[in-house]
């Protein structure tokens, strides 16, 4: 007996992969796995503390959502990303950005469909297009990390369904222009071709950088389908929360999937989400430049060790996306940093990219103090590397 073929098609996952490597090694320095290195807002504990204490604060909950904050949710899709949810789209709550991505994927794709992902891609959605047996057009990036509208334009042929975009950008760190982001829009809209744009770093951007939602446009209801997640912005990758704004068309279909897949969003994480709206954005903003200064250290022990032969622009999320200079395989790279240097990283090929020696690393869970000492040890192991 065997497992399915789609699902043996799947790409094994990279991530739990280097974490056995890191158990392995005490000591061990991550800049792997993308995780915010801040707790939960206060608010966020209070109101799962206070919400359950209802009657019914354990039962089956309504399959799109609590109403609380389902209303939450609009109110701060309006203010902060110019989306109204009730001019033609619905919102449905979801357990993670990785199940929003998933359920729309089920909702808009037939078997053997194409779904065009921007390379380098974050694998995950690769993997979940996989497991939709669909199949996956590749656009190379430019060199500001942005896919070139005329390159996705020739890339979507007859039977593709889709097109993705991620910003800010995992891997990249990119931050996509508005205009970008509204070109691929009105593309998606005028060839018939749904936009799927996860928005989960929203709140990471540097050096004037800012986030643009494509369904903001007043055309874009029909076609766009947005992602949101609590996870990075208020330090809560273990609750399993998030959102996902889809055209109304699409609501049969959405009910049907939410309660094959979960009935209902788990009640503590909603009301966690609850309580992380009521402490606003401003709680994620109050710890980017933290996350900036790790940002930058990395950066100078990158261009010290003299192995940085490229990389994108990283205004955005908490990765950088770099190229070096290396005979060595990225996969051997990684392996060496983690056993000699005691510092672990991403191998490039695990985001799609198939040629040279990429690395991605994530400072989103860094402190002060580990961020110098992980640029020291990231600095010394690239150094080592034969050129």
């Amino acid at each position: 007996m065997e497992a399915a073929c789609r699902v043996a098609a799947v790409s094994p996952p990279i991530v739990p992969a280097i974490r056995r490597l890191i158990r392995a090694h005490p000591g061990t320095l991550s800049l792997a796995q993308g995780e915010a290195g801040f707790e939960p807002p206060p608010q966020a504990l209070e109101a799962v503390r206070t919400g359950l204490t209802g009657a019914n604060a354990h039962a089956y909950g309504p399959a799109a959502g609590e109403p609380v904050l389902l209303e939450a949710l609009a109110d701060k899709l309006q203010r902060e990303n110019g989306i109204d949810p009730a001019a033609g789209s619905r919102l449905q709550v979801t357990a993670g950005a990785n199940l929003a991505f998933l359920y729309a994927l089920l909702a808009i794709v037939e078997p053997g469909e194409e779904v065009v992902l921007p390379v380098p891609w974050y694998f995950n959605h690769e993997m979940a297009v996989t497991l939709a047996d669909c199949q996956v057009v590749a656009v190379p990036v430019e060199e500001d990390g942005c896919p070139s509208v005329r390159a996705l334009e020739r890339a979507a042929g007859k039977r593709t369904r889709a097109i993705v975009t991620v910003s800010p950008n995992n891997p990249t760190g990119a931050v996509y222009p508005r205009e970008a982001l509204a070109a691929i829009n009105k593309l998606c809209r005028d060839r018939g071709l749904y936009h799927i744009s996860d928005e989960t770093y929203e709140y990471f951007t540097y050096n004037g950088a800012r986030h643009y939602s494509p369904g903001a446009d007043p055309a874009a209801a029909r076609h766009t389908l947005s992602l949101f997640s609590f996870s990075k912005a208020y330090g809560m990758a273990g609750w399993r929360v998030g959102c996902l704004v889809y055209p109304e068309h699409l609501a049969v279909a959405m009910s049907k999937i939410q309660d094959t897949c979960l009935i209902c969003p788990p009640a503590p994480s909603q009301w966690a989400a609850v309580g992380a709206l009521r402490a606003g954005s401003d709680y994620c903003r109050a710890r980017l430049a933290r996350l900036d200064k790790a940002r930058i250290l990395l950066q100078q022990a990158l261009r010290a060790s003299g192995r940085l032969a490229g990389s994108f622009p990283a205004d955005g999320a908490f990765y950088l996306f770099v190229r070096l200079r290396t005979q060595v395989t990225d996969r051997d790279v990684v392996d060496r940093l983690i056993r000699r240097h005691r510092v672990a990283v991403l191998p490039g090929t695990g985001f799609g990219m198939p040629a040279g020696c990429w690395l991605r690393l994530s400072y989103g869970g860094l402190s002060p103090a580990t961020a110098a000492e992980a640029a020291g040890r990231l600095g010394s192991g690239l150094a080592s590397l034969p050129a």
